[in-house]
C-alpha cells in the first residue's frame, strides 16, 4: 500500500487531514510518523508558493533516504479578509508575531476589524495543496469558503480562526460545528475532495 506522507507538524490540521482521507486505499503518516524532523521555512509570498516548498522539501527528502511507494501531500491555509487588504493571508498562523499562537491572532484580527461594520468583514479560509507523487509528478488543487469574521469568538471545536468565522448557511462559527460538519464545508474539506481523484488515478 502507499503511503501518503502529510507535510505538516501541526496535529490538529493533520488530524482532519487523515478523517477526511480516510475512505483512500493510502496509509496516511504524519512527519512524526515517519521520523522526519524538518520544520520547512515558509518564506514563499503565496500560499502555493510554501505549500510547493514544503512538499519539494520533504520529497527531496525521502529520495535522498532511498524510500519508495509514497506520495507527499503538503497544505497552506489561511484566512483573508478584503476590509484588511487580503490580511492575514499566509502570515495566518504568525499574524501576531509568535507561530501556533491562535488567541494572540485572533485577538489581532479583532482589533484591527475593531468597528468595521458587518457589511465589511467578509472573509474566506483558503486551502492551497501541493502533491508530489514517488515519480515526481506535481499536482496542486484550491479550495475556498466564505463567511464573515464575528465580534468576539464563539465556541469551542475547531483551531485557528474558527471561533471568529461565522458561516452563514448554517449560522454557526466554524468552532461550534462537529468535525463531521466542518470537514463537508471547510476549504480543506472541499480541496481534499477534489484531490482525492487526483490520488485515486495514481494509485
Amino acid at each position: 500500500m502507499k503511503r501518503l506522507i502529510l507535510a505538516s507538524n501541526n496535529k490538529k490540521k493533520i488530524k482532519e487531514m487523515k478523517e477526511i482521507l480516510r475512505d483512500l486505499d493510502v496509509e496516511v503518516k504524519s512527519l512524526e510518523n515517519e521520523n522526519i524532523n524538518i520544520d520547512v521555512v515558509e518564506d514563499g509570498k503565496t500560499f502555493e508558493e510554501n505549500a510547493k516548498k514544503k512538499a519539494s522539501e520533504i520529497y527531496e527528502f525521502l529520495l535522498e533516504r532511498g524510500d519508495k511507494n509514497f506520495i507527499v501531500l503538503a497544505d497552506d491555509s489561511g484566512l483573508v479578509v478584503e476590509y484588511l487588504h487580503g490580511e492575514p493571508g499566509i502570515y495566518s498562523a504568525r499574524y501576531a508575531g509568535e507561530h501556533g499562537n491562535d488567541e494572540k491572532n485572533n485577538e489581532k484580527l479583532l482589533n484591527n476589524l475593531k468597528g468595521v461594520d458587518k457589511k465589511n468583514r467578509d472573509a474566506k479560509f483558503i486551502c492551497q495543496l501541493a502533491m508530489i507523487t514517488d515519480t515526481g509528478e506535481y499536482f496542486k488543487v484550491t479550495g475556498d469558503v466564505k463567511g464573515y469574521i464575528i465580534e468576539a469568538a464563539y465556541g469551542e471545536k475547531g483551531f485557528g480562526y474558527d471561533p471568529l468565522f461565522l458561516y452563514e448557511e448554517l449560522n454557526k462559527t466554524f468552532a461550534q460545528l462537529t468535525p463531521n460538519e466542518k470537514n463537508k464545508i471547510s476549504h480543506r474539506g472541499v480541496a481534499l475532495k477534489k484531490l482525492k481523484k487526483i490520488i485515486s488515478s495514481v494509485l
